[in-house]
């Protein structure tokens, strides 16, 4: 599995990330500016948008806030920083994280939508920046091989050994009280039948 660097001629910061051309999607990890292109597939679009729907409606009246990308993340305040990601969706608790340009700090909860493209920056790349900046739940899922992957953050800081379970009946998100993905509820495009 394969990491592509895109843009990996020198340290980028946030402060580079504002002048890359606003119809071009990029993130930033450890000074590496990865490529966003091309558009996610139609099985990532309906699972993030299934996803965002049941999450978004079982918030409202809640202080936590669902985002899906394109949404920016950084772990600190300063345009020095060299790591700005935009998770497929994400939930945060505390609003005092929210700005007019994104996040700052970590999310709750984090969701990333595998594709072949971007497969082993965040099963690699992405779990390790996680962890490391304390984002408390972590769900990789398959669409198409319809599983998730999911990373919780244990009482030392670290994440545990990862739950893998099948895209289908309940399943909870431990990192925010009172959600759950209902998988029954997502009917798969017929082209991504197994």
């Amino acid at each position: 599995m394969s990491i592509p660097a895109i843009k990996s001629d020198r340290h980028y910061t946030y402060a580079d990330y504002l002048n890359f051309p606003d119809d071009e999607r990029w993130e930033i990890i450890d000074g590496v500016a990865y490529s966003m292109a091309p558009a996610p597939s139609s099985a990532h679009q309906d699972v993030s948008g299934e996803l965002h729907a049941q999450v978004r409606t079982q918030l409202r009246g809640k202080p936590c806030k669902v985002f899906a990308a394109p949404f920016d993340v950084r772990f600190e305040d300063s345009e020095k920083t060299d790591k700005v990601v935009q998770p497929d969706l994400l939930v945060v608790c505390d609003r005092n994280k929210i700005t007019p340009r994104g996040l700052i700090g970590a999310p709750d909860w984090i969701v990333e939508i595998l594709s072949s493209s971007t497969a082993g920056k965040d099963q690699i790349l992405k779990r390790g920046l996680y962890e490391k900046h304390g984002v408390r739940e972590y769900w990789l899922v398959h669409p198409v091989d319809r599983v998730v992957t999911i990373h919780r953050m244990g009482a030392e800081g670290q994440y545990g050994l990862s739950e893998v379970a099948l895209l289908q009946g309940r399943l909870a998100v431990n990192a925010v009280p009172g959600i759950e993905i209902d998988w029954d509820l997502w009917q798969p495009l017929e082209q991504d039948a197994p």
